[in-house]
């Protein structure tokens, strides 16, 4: 739904301040999306963990070497503009640099499990 993905955009923007502001916790209203997406972000190593009240999420952020795990993030699909890609474009998205996070078929996954999983998807967020 249209406010899924806004909610999504909002806790993008609470991570990445939270991280530049050397928090440890931020908090986000719970939805389903936004705890499939921290699941993959979680996966990938940059997000320490979360946990949830009923409405709340309770995200722990992550810092190595007192570094922010995440400087940058950013949705790529908007309600008025949704991105898709296929398995094939997967492969030179950006040469290492950072991450995706795609909603396929088989889930929210990092493009890294896309690929492994031979699906495409709509990309959410970009991680760098």
């Amino acid at each position: 739904s249209m406010s899924a993905n806004y909610l999504l955009a909002d806790m993008l923007a609470k991570l990445r301040n939270g991280q530049k502001a050397r928090m440890s916790v931020v908090k986000h209203m719970k939805t389903n999306l936004c705890e499939n997406v921290l699941d993959a972000l979680i996966r990938e190593g940059v997000v320490s963990n979360y946990s949830s009240s009923s409405k709340d999420l309770h995200i722990e952020l992550k810092y190595s070497n007192n570094e922010p795990a995440i400087t940058k993030i950013s949705c790529v699909s908007r309600p008025g503009r949704r991105v898709y890609t296929s398995v094939k474009s997967l492969w030179d998205v950006h040469k290492g640099l950072g991450f995706l996070i795609l909603s396929t078929p088989k889930g929210v996954l990092s493009d890294k499990e896309a690929r492994r999983l031979n699906v495409g998807g709509e990309i959410l967020c970009k991680v760098v």
